[in-house]
């Protein structure tokens, strides 16, 4: 009997261990992918699109929120001191907040019921939610960290709240279109 449970425990620490190893290969691919930039609109070219989320929900729905949310923390600080290193610990935050909201939101639904129905269901809910939290995100979070007042971003809200449905509706349609065929993969 003792036996039994010592093998099991090898095998549960071999799973994680793989587990840990798909992880970080869409972290890595997620700050690959954040390469890949360029302005949703040119009033406020700073808004940029990129598709480094789609790992990030992939891992979401494939190993569930909490892992969706680890990858995002992990991905932003990599992102961060890399990359994306000129917005430094403001771009983690609201990449964390942004990312993690719509990882959170979408995942958490999927892994109440795993059908396509429920993957559209909560891709769209964690597009709002990303949307919605923003809004306050961008008046707390922006004018503490780039030392400017409220008024300036009052003007540029309606261009904030388009980039972040555009982006995340844009990034929630390939993850729906990549979920089931990287899922194999992730799942054996």
């Amino acid at each position: 009997m003792e036996m039994k449970g010592q093998c099991m425990t090898v095998e549960k620490r071999q799973n994680q261990t793989i587990k840990l190893a798909k992880m970080g290969v869409l972290v890595a691919i997620s700050v690959l992918l954040v390469n890949i930039h360029f302005p949703i609109f040119p009033a406020v070219p700073f808004l940029e699109y990129d598709p480094a989320d789609i790992p990030i929900l992939i891992g979401g729905f494939a190993f569930g929120p909490i892992a969706g949310l680890t990858l995002t923390v992990i991905a932003a600080v990599l992102q961060g001191i890399t990359v994306s290193a000129s917005s430094g610990i403001y771009g983690i935050i609201m990449h964390v907040i942004a990312t993690g909201t719509f990882v959170l939101v979408a995942s958490l639904l999927y892994k109440t019921k795993k059908t396509k129905k429920m993957a559209v269901i909560g891709l769209l809910a964690g597009s709002l939610a990303m949307t919605a939290i923003m809004i306050p995100a961008n008046y707390i979070v922006t004018p503490y960290f780039m030392n400017v007042p409220i008024a300036v971003i009052n003007p540029i809200m309606p261009f904030i709240i388009g980039f972040n449905l555009i982006k995340s509706i844009t990034n929630g349609i390939f993850t729906f279109i990549l979920y089931k065929r990287v899922s194999e993969f992730l799942h054996k």
